[in-house]
């Protein structure tokens, strides 16, 4: 004889269907950075003037974040915060900022700055040609 859920059985159930499906990935920057829309190697991202020495710019489109600390000197981190995989807003003051729960991480190295982020933003790869600054 079976008998049929409980209130709080049925509760219990879709409320951890929801948990699963809000937590997304595991958070910790191994999935989804070849997600679709990402940046393909060997693409144009920018023209080294376009990106302001001791600032960046966020490509969200391509899901990096290409930095200058100082002149002539870019880097590229990864454009989704390792705290919980929002896509990071802007840059300033020195830092890439994201905007869902307040992280922050340096521009010369993608250290956090500013927590609850633990992790720094991965490196991405870039090639500076001429003006040019590209994926690699």
């Amino acid at each position: 004889m079976t008998h049929p859920p409980t209130r709080r059985t049925v509760l219990m159930a879709t409320g951890a269907a929801a948990l699963l499906a809000g937590c997304g990935g595991s958070g910790d920057g191994s999935s989804g950075e070849t997600a679709a829309g990402a940046a393909s190697p060997g693409r144009e991202l920018a023209k080294t003037a376009d990106i302001p020495v001791g600032g960046g710019t966020v490509f969200k489109d391509e899901q990096v974040v290409v930095t200058q600390p100082r002149e002539g000197d870019f880097k590229a981190f990864s454009a989704i915060c390792t705290h919980q995989r929002c896509p990071v807003a802007n840059v300033e003051a020195g830092t890439i900022n994201c905007t869902c729960h307040g992280s922050r991480f340096r521009i010369t190295d993608g250290s956090v700055a500013n927590p609850p982020a633990t992790r720094a933003l991965p490196e991405r790869k870039i090639t500076v040609e001429g003006n040019s600054i590209r994926l690699a």
